[in-house]
């Protein structure tokens, strides 16, 4: 060996050849048989509806980042880009952001038995003052950044999970549908001087006042009708659902998780599956302050020294597991009480949960009114408390485990 490129072999590994595209790095020599390290191949995703387009980062911290290419967004293509790239690289593991197209992408490259990650895009870090986007650039970054551990996981739910989570924003959709057509009938009313006699709206006296009504112009009458009618079909729709989730249920594996979180006021059945499917694996938050932070409901802070400012709510989080929390909290304004709803919720709970329970009922009822008290504007003690509610929903959630998936 000459002496200017002499090493000490145990202390100082050998690197391989070219040959092994800097994937292989030989190590330390036992009994005359080399022992071969692996490094990571780093591929990343930049997705849409119809391409892919692929970028590649070696192992190495300064090894090459290079576009590999664009294939098509079908399962086929995919299968045979991963069987050609583990042909050539020992370990890969594969990476793209979350996005419209789902978790498909992800199942299949698991089920190839590769590692793969999907990506929170609003924590992707992006150098300010760039103009140019493409997907080439994209996939490159992407990797980059993948290689370098600065991407952020979401969390992945699995099929059953996925299902579920569908057809409960179904039912939300189908609740915001009933609220917008209600709103048209009033704004029709509205412009015809047709005043509500009754107190309160969509109740049993106010649907007979509406069934009474009519319009001298056919026009208006059809109109009228038409309203009527999209009300109807929008609240059998939410029904429907609703009775889906409840018949389906059972079945779910967050089905303990969704139980257990009803003992607290203000999370009746419907808010509690929101809030398991929208969240679902609360482990995966170490403290409930995580949870508040992923949920938006911390406040905005922009601190330098001895100066501290905060400001509104992130709201950087789920907006329809927070909307559920900061519903809920507004029955926290009238006194802790074990109500004929709640007591039957809490039947066949066991003691800890009850008892946690009825702490945060305590806890939440007394914060309000000593909030109430100092001045504080509602909306914003309401956010408050919602922010705490999340808390206890955190720890009642750790108190039970989901049941276990069937494969």
């Amino acid at each position: 060996m000459r002496p200017h490129i002499r090493r000490l072999w145990w202390l100082v590994p050998c690197h391989a050849g070219r040959g092994l595209d800097r994937l292989a790095v030989q190590s330390l020599k036992h009994g005359g048989r080399a022992v071969v390290e692996h490094t990571t191949t780093y591929v990343a995703f930049d997705n849409s509806k119809e391409t892919l387009a692929v970028a590649i980062a070696d192992g190495d911290a300064r090894g090459e980042v290079r576009f590999w290419g664009t294939i098509a967004n079908r399962a086929e293509a995919v299968r045979k880009l991963v069987a050609r790239l583990a042909a050539k690289h020992p370990a890969l593991s594969f990476c793209y952001e979350a996005g419209p197209c789902g978790y498909g992408l992800y199942r299949q490259i698991l089920s190839l038995g590769h590692p793969c990650t999907v990506v929170a895009p609003s924590l992707v870090p992006t150098k300010p003052g760039g103009h140019i986007k493409t997907d080439r650039r994209d996939a490159i970054t992407l990797a980059s950044l993948f290689r370098a551990g600065e991407l952020q996981a979401v969390w992945v739910p699995d099929a059953d999970h996925e299902a579920m989570r569908e057809l409960i924003r179904a039912r939300l959709t189908a609740m915001q549908e009933v609220r917008r057509s209600r709103q048209l009938l009033l704004s029709f009313l509205l412009r015809h001087d047709r005043a509500t006699p009754t107190r309160h709206h969509w109740t049993r006296a106010h649907r007979s006042w509406l069934a009474r009504q009519s319009f001298a112009h056919p026009a208006e009458q059809i109109v009228f009708e038409e309203l009527i009618q999209r009300i109807e079909v929008a609240c059998a729709r939410q029904d429907r659902h609703e009775d889906a989730i409840r018949s389906l249920l059972s079945a779910w594996s967050m089905a303990p998780v969704v139980t257990a979180i009803q003992a607290l006021r203000g999370v009746a059945l419907m808010s509690a599956v929101t809030l398991a499917a929208e969240v679902g694996d609360f482990g995966r938050f170490a403290t409930p302050r995580q949870l508040m932070a992923w949920l938006g409901l911390v406040p905005k802070e922009h601190s330098s020294g001895s100066k501290v400012a905060r400001g509104n709510i992130t709201k950087a989080g789920n907006t329809r597991a927070r909307r559920v929390l900061v519903e809920g909290a507004w029955t926290y304004r009238l006194p802790a009480r074990m109500g004929e709803d709640i007591t039957r919720r809490n039947d066949g709970l066991p003691e800890a949960i009850r008892a946690a329970a009825w702490k945060a009922q305590v806890r939440l009822c007394t914060r309000y009114r000593r909030m109430q008290n100092t001045g504080k504007p509602q909306k914003i003690i309401v956010v408050a408390i919602a922010r705490e509610l999340a808390a206890f929903v955190w720890a009642i959630s750790r108190m039970v485990r989901p049941a276990a998936t069937q494969a």
